[in-house]
C-alpha cells in the first residue's frame, strides 16, 4: 500500500477530530492488520471503489466511541440510539472522505456508511487487498483506522482505451 494513501488517512483523522471533536489525535506505526491487536465494538465502515477498490474502516472500543459521540454531538447518546449509529457513521464519513478527496487517484467514489456494533466483531478484509491497521489514541480513547484497497486504475485506464479505441 502506497504510504500516501496512509498519509491522507492520517491527515484526514487529524483534521475530523481537530474540527469536529476540538481534539488531538496521536498515531502509533501503521502495521499489517494480520499483525495488529485491534479490536473493537464499534465500526464505521465506508467502501471505496473506482482506481481504489476496498475499505476503511474506523474501529472502536464502546467507551471510546461514546467519547468520541459525546464530543461530536455535545451530548451523552446512548449506543441503543440510531442517534449513535449515525454519528459513528458520519465521523467515518468524513474521515474516509477527506482521504479520498486528497487521492491522487483519477476516480474514487465511496459508500455510504455502515455501522456495525458488537462485542469483538470481526470485519472481513477483501482477500486480494493489502490490509493496513494505523492505531490511534485521543482524548476520548484508543482506535484503529484499517484500510483494506487495492489500486486498480493502470486496469481500468486500459479497459477505457481499449474500449475507447474499439468504438
Amino acid at each position: 500500500m502506497d504510504a500516501t494513501v496512509i498519509r491522507r488517512f492520517i491527515e484526514s483523522t487529524q483534521n475530523v477530530f481537530g474540527t469536529m471533536l476540538r481534539s488531538t489525535v496521536t498515531f502509533g506505526a501503521p502495521v499489517p492488520t494480520s499483525q495488529a491487536t485491534s479490536c473493537g465494538d464499534v465500526s464505521g465502515i465506508i467502501g471505496f471503489s473506482g482506481d481504489v477498490a476496498g475499505a476503511a474502516v474506523i474501529r472502536m472500543p464502546m467507551a471510546t466511541a461514546a467519547g468520541v459521540v459525546k464530543a461530536f454531538t455535545g451530548e451523552d447518546v446512548s449506543s441503543e440510539s440510531d442517534d449513535f449509529a449515525d454519528a459513528i457513521g458520519e465521523l467515518a464519513n468524513m474521515i474516509c472522505g477527506g482521504a479520498k478527496s486528497n487521492m491522487e487517484s483519477g476516480s474514487v467514489s465511496i459508500s455510504c456508511p455502515q455501522v456495525v456494533l458488537g462485542k469483538d466483531h470481526k470485519v472481513q478484509k477483501p482477500s486480494d487487498a493489502v490490509s493496513i491497521t494505523i492505531p490511534c489514541n485521543s482524548p476520548q480513547g484508543t482506535f484503529a483506522i484499517e484500510i483494506s484497497i487495492r489500486a486498480v486504475g493502470a486496469h481500468s485506464s486500459a479497459s477505457r482505451s481499449h474500449h475507447a479505441a474499439a468504438g
